[in-house]
């Protein structure tokens, strides 16, 4: 199963970038989409589901024009669930959930931390979050969560850790509640495979700050150990440029 994860950054101007042409020639199972910006009835789903998305969830937010998440399928899954019950975190649509067989996949796009108020609901966002995961992964061991966490796990995440160990995507408590919840059973997939500095998902529009890479890799796609020995490949998909983020991809049999 090919799985990407893909923060748009509103997907009405993805798809006038070309999202959709690219979305056949990428040709994933999956694709958990974040930051949405839109309403279903804003989005032009039968020309996703003629490029071979027949099976398409939308979980937008409450506030027109700002974050939700969607999940577009190959295949019916099993099951899906939208948001966790959790009211705070589903209000601005952040978490939606397929199943495959044994596996669950989720869409996640987590709060970033732009002034204190919101770094404030980031930390009640992360802390549910993580207690939902724990809770979820007793019913449902094979996890694989997709999306933009707003967070650089570690130094070589990011281009100038020096410069920015005071902003947030990288303050050592983001980095420490990365680090635990990874380190609770979960695989950061392209780390597995991928050792390198320089990899990033995130550049911003300023400065040319993507030409000159000068980047954050705040997108993952983390698999629940007890799958490590299904997870056959991971990858940034660093030439799609429909966003101020790139694509990440895992393959998993």
């Amino acid at each position: 199963m090919k799985i990407i994860s893909y923060n748009v950054n509103g997907i009405r101007a993805a798809i006038s970038k070309g999202f959709i042409d690219w979305l056949q020639q990428a040709n994933p199972d999956v694709i958990c989409l974040q930051e949405i910006k839109a309403m279903e009835d804003q989005i032009p789903t039968a020309d996703i589901a003629a490029a071979g998305y027949p099976y398409q969830y939308w979980y937008p937010a409450q506030k027109k024009g700002y974050s939700g998440v969607a999940v577009l399928c190959k295949t019916k899954p099993d099951n899906v669930v939208f948001g966790t019950g959790i009211g705070h975190m589903d209000f601005e649509g952040r978490n939606l959930r397929v199943d495959f067989g044994d596996v669950s996949i989720m869409s996640l796009y987590l709060p970033s931390g732009t002034n204190l108020a919101r770094l404030d609901h980031k930390f009640m966002y992360m802390d549910d979050f993580h207690q939902y995961i724990h809770n979820l992964r007793e019913q449902i061991p094979n996890l694989v969560i997709c999306g933009d966490y707003n967070i650089c796990h570690q130094p070589i995440d990011i281009h100038d850790p020096i410069r920015n160990k005071n902003v947030s995507g990288f303050l050592p408590e983001e980095r420490a509640w990365l680090d635990v919840f990874i380190n609770n059973g979960f695989i950061d997939s392209f780390r597995h495979f991928n050792k390198d500095p320089h990899n990033y998902t995130w550049w911003s529009y300023r400065a040319g700050a993507r030409g000159n890479n000068k980047g954050w890799r705040l997108d993952y796609i983390l698999v629940s150990r007890a799958i490590e020995n299904r997870l056959t490949r991971a990858v940034i998909l660093s030439e799609a440029n429909h966003s101020d983020h790139c694509p990440v991809l895992a393959e998993i049999v």
